[in-house]
């Protein structure tokens, strides 16, 4: 028991002092880190259940299972406090895609995904898929949920009330799992095929009955706490509900229903098989809520009882096998406060979080670049067709993100948009990761991915309110990880506090390496916006005869940039630099133009660079764009720099809007009111993606590279 709580993945030993340092409260925020997920209000009376978790090592060895899992542990999550999931995400990493065995990992991971989604009935929205060297021994699966739930039915783990009985619901318990917290916080090796019985086996069907039997629950006076058994099995859940609330708790294992004979009372405790519950109820209701779980075809068992001692007392009838305080046993692994290393900054520019924020930038380093290739419409085609750049349909097409008829801006453009029923509002839920950048300068990385999740929802209309992270990291007894994960973290912090948006839950996945070998430093933030209207919302759609502005600097940098790294092998580069004041400016204008109704069409500036963010504009929405006008005379000649920075360079806080030809005056009245710039690039009309004397594409040869690169999935 001391050794699945008190591994990484449980007790969260290296990464809890730097937790701390990141904001958890806000005016909207209702319970933040601590329990099975963040809530927040949404208004009209009800509130939002949002957390994002990680099943890595699972997924590695046998990744349809491990993905399945995954979203049924994340659902679970959300349900145990009293809410209807209503949505899914993802955020997916794998190796070289022309691997076979990436794209073994690949199918498993998507087929997993769309099963245990489109068999529960919960949406899968959207999500992201990133691909890089590092993640070829160790992919990363990254799942979000989010549900909705009136205030009043909000339940916590905290259990409460001696004598009370403690009821284990859903699946029989069987021996998959076992061990399973343990795995996941030990590094991959040549061996780790062995540890498949780590993984746990999932049953989309019974969660839903599990689902929904909860939920109608939640409404029952009677019910004193809930928590779902993930990691760790009933040791997990149980010392957990003891320890929030304060009590002691005792555990009949003898009463543990269970699908394998001669099971040993360790591998019940142990036992991480999905799909259980564990329920306190007020002594003499068992037998009421006993039946409703019968209604719902449900197994429910009464395994204990509530205790005022603070142990965590397991037997197995008459016999005693074991006493430890709760307190201990979930909270009392020991911190380690780090191992020395870089230090947080390594010398990007961090700027807009007041003096802190501020990190002096490396000196110049000599233009490393060859000269700018002359046919920008063939680079432009090679990116589009790029493992990082190509469209996600084929990964999109295979989960339903239309079943609950929430979703309003479907997968693939833009932050997805979920409507709130009942209501006139809106939920926007947005991605960012960026592990280049956070490789590069792990401050400026963590403070790039919050800006960038935050965007996302901006460009949707929504005002952010709340964040979920990811950290995704290697082993942090080596200093270099350690460094980058301290790093990461103080980047997060002062990009929360410069946007006003705290972090309400979240993951820590550590030991992500195989043979030593660790993969980049990867924090996942997911964002949640709230729409006050949902007429007013937007996406990365355009209409025929719309201008297009850019939003922010135009200017970007080669340096860490797709182009950089699939056209010319470019892998290093000048530190990455983030101005956060700026980027609350451009995604306030760009907020106060959706919720005005000056614009529906917005989608940010992020990997490829402007070119490819017009061209994925086009090519989701049917409609060419022409480009012309003073920038791309300047461009032409030399005044905006290099041309290919300016078309492929990354940079933050850019969003490109449509708005209608009338309303230019009003982009630049609120771009000058919040100081950013505002540049129209030109318009939505024709068949081509050009850019007036530089690069010409047509549609058709686009989406011939574009759509198809990876087809392979269809045939997994």
């Amino acid at each position: 028991m001391f050794g699945v709580l008190w591994s990484e993945h449980c007790s969260y030993k290296h990464s809890k002092p730097l937790l701390r340092r990141l904001p958890t409260t806000g005016p909207h925020v209702l319970m933040g880190p601590g329990e099975n997920a963040g809530v927040v209000d949404i208004g009209d009376g009800l509130a939002a259940v949002m957390k994002i978790e990680s099943h890595n090592h699972p997924s590695a060895v046998e990744p349809f299972q491990g993905a399945a899992t995954g979203v049924g542990g994340i659902l679970r999550d959300i349900f145990t406090m009293g809410a209807r999931p209503i949505a899914l995400m993802d955020a997916l990493c794998f190796g070289d895609p022309g691997v076979a065995r990436t794209q073994y990992l690949l199918g498993g991971v998507v087929g997993g995904i769309s099963f245990y989604g489109n068999c529960v009935g919960v949406p899968t929205v959207g999500g992201a898929i990133w691909f890089d060297p590092s993640y070829t021994g160790n992919p990363l699966v990254n799942a979000l949920c989010l549900g909705v739930a009136p205030h009043e039915r909000i339940v916590t783990a905290r259990a409460s009330g001696i004598g009370n009985p403690v009821l284990l619901i859903g699946s029989a318990t069987g021996r998959d799992g076992i061990a399973g917290a343990s795995f996941a916080s030990t590094e991959l090796n040549r061996d780790s095929e062995e540890r498949r019985p780590a993984v746990q086996v999932g049953n989309p069907f019974l969660e839903k009955l599990l689902i929904e039997a909860c939920l109608d629950l939640v409404t029952d006076p009677d019910i004193v706490a809930m928590q779902d058994l993930g990691a760790a099995g009933l040791t997990g859940s149980a010392s957990e509900m003891a320890e929030h609330g304060g009590c002691g708790i005792e555990i009949d294992v003898a009463w543990v229903s269970r699908r394998e004979e001669g099971m040993t009372p360790w591998e019940v405790m142990l036992s991480e098989s999905q799909e259980r519950m564990l329920v306190v109820v007020r002594k003499g209701a068992e037998a009421r809520v006993r039946a409703l779980f019968d209604r719902w075809e449900l197994r429910s068992d009464v395994i204990g009882r509530i205790t005022d001692d603070g142990l965590v007392r397991v037997c197995d009838g008459a016999a005693s096998l074991a006493e430890v305080p709760a307190k201990l046993l979930s909270g009392g692994a020991p911190e380690y406060a780090g191992v020395g290393g870089r230090g947080p900054g390594v010398g990007g520019r961090v700027t807009g979080a007041g003096e802190a924020g501020l990190v002096s930038p490396r000196p110049p380093t000599p233009d490393p670049w060859p000269p700018c290739p002359s046919d920008l419409g063939a680079v432009l085609l090679d990116l589009l067709a790029s493992p990082n750049l190509c469209s996600r349909r084929p990964v999109f097409d295979q989960y339903d993100h239309m079943v609950q008829t929430n979703t309003v801006v479907p997968p693939g453009r833009g932050a997805a948009v979920l409507r709130v029923k009942g209501t006139s509002k809106a939920l926007a839920l947005g991605i960012g990761g960026n592990s280049r950048v956070c490789a590069a300068d792990p401050r400026v990385g963590g403070a790039w991915v919050v800006a960038e999740a935050c965007r996302n929802v901006a460009c949707a209309g929504a005002r952010p309110v709340a964040l979920t992270d990811c950290l995704n990291f290697g082993d942090p007894e080596r200093p270099h990880v350690w460094a980058a994960l301290e790093g990461v973290v103080e980047g997060m912090r002062e990009a929360c506090l410069a946007l006003g948006v705290p972090i309400i839950s979240g993951n820590v996945s550590l030991y992500n390496e195989i043979e030593g070998e660790s993969i980049k430093p990867t924090p996942v933030i997911g964002a949640l916006g709230v729409i006050d209207d949902v007429e007013r919302h937007a996406s990365a759609t355009l209409q025929m005869g719309q201008a297009l502005w850019l939003i922010g600097p135009i200017e970007a940098a080669l340096d860490y940039s797709e182009y950089a790294i699939y056209i010319h092998g470019q892998t290093d580069g000048a530190a990455p630099t983030i101005d956060l004041d700026l980027e609350r400016r451009v995604q306030e204008c760009v907020h106060e133009l959706i919720a005005d109704g000056v614009t529906s069409t917005a989608t940010d500036v992020s990997e490829g660079g402007l070119a490819v963010s017009l061209a994925e504009l086009a090519l989701e929405s049917s409609v060419g764009v022409r480009c012309d006008g003073k920038w791309v005379d300047d461009l032409a000649h030399g005044v905006l720099g290099r041309i290919d920075s300016v078309l492929f360079g990354e940079a933050p806080s850019r969003i490109i809007v449509g708005i209608a030809e009338q309303q230019a005056s009003r982009v630049e009245q609120v771009a000058e009111r919040w100081s950013v710039a505002a540049v129209r690039l030109g318009e939505a009309k024709g068949e081509h993606i050009l850019v007036q004397n530089t690069l010409s594409v047509s549609l058709g040869e686009a989406r011939a590279r574009w759509e198809h690169a990876l087809d392979h999935l269809s045939e997994s």
